[in-house]
């Protein structure tokens, strides 16, 4: 296949970013998204030119690392990560638009890599359990019930690659939050600090400039690990109890 690519160039967080126009060839259909950015890069690297930057790591879909707004939708036309998004879905003489995620939120760094530390922040402020140091307590000693065994599980897929903020027109990463609000507080583990967790949460999600979440549904169409909008409910259900116990 040939293609054009318009893609968002920016040498650094303060420098002033422009879409550059790419012209590629020899692309197949079989090949990843990455891997045709890879030809791209090495076609740059043999005529002089700087290598366009973007992020990726497992390239199998797991780590959430790669994070591009293809022709205006995160991660693409499929439902699944950039990664592992094929050629297949594009056909020859397409003119491809890429660029980094859209959010104040996650400003962008060089070309297409974004600066996603927000999120690890709103990890940092509530998204774990606490417990005793020492050996492995036996696994059957906390019992949970199978349905919120498996919400909790389905939740916990989430991997944090910011396609639900991206999406949004709001900016909003109610979605991620709830995710990962649910899968903790689902299971007997979590419940101690469950209301103290959402609060301080939030109070993070809203200080690192994410918006209110309006209900339009994007963040769920977009996220490549179809986590449901019923998260972002038992968000603001466990939130609204944190308040009134005066978290």
């Amino acid at each position: 296949m040939k293609l054009t690519l318009k893609i968002w160039r920016q040498a650094d967080a303060s420098a002033a970013g422009a879409m550059h126009t790419y012209e590629l060839d020899g692309v197949s259909s079989d090949m990843s998204f990455l891997e045709m950015l890879d030809l791209l890069n090495e076609q740059l690297l043999t005529s002089g030119e700087e290598p366009v930057a973007f992020d990726s790591d497992c390239r199998e879909g797991i780590c959430g690392m790669c994070s591009l707004m293809i022709n205006g939708q995160a991660h693409g036309p499929e439902v699944t990560t950039t990664c592992q998004l094929h050629m297949r879905s594009f056909t020859d003489g397409d003119t491809i638009t890429i660029e980094p995620w859209r959010a104040s939120s996650f400003p962008v760094l060089k070309d297409l890599v974004v600066d996603r530390t927000a999120f690890d922040r709103i990890i940092q402020n509530g998204g774990y359990i606490s417990a005793n140091t020492g050996s492995a307590p036996e696994a059957n000693s906390v019992p949970a019930p199978r349905d919120k065994a498996m919400r909790s599980f389905n939740a916990a897929t989430c991997i944090g690659c910011g396609a639900c903020v991206a999406a949004c027109p709001n900016g909003s990463a109610s979605l991620f939050l709830g995710a990962k609000i649910t899968h903790l507080g689902e299971l007997p583990q979590g419940q101690p600090e469950r209301y103290s967790r959402v609060a301080s949460m939030v109070a993070q999600h809203d200080h690192e400039g994410f918006g209110g979440c309006t209900n339009i549904g994007e963040c769920a169409a977009a996220c490549p690990k179809e986590i449901p909008l019923d998260v972002i409910s038992q968000l603001n259900r466990d939130l609204r109890t944190a308040i009134k116990q005066g978290f």
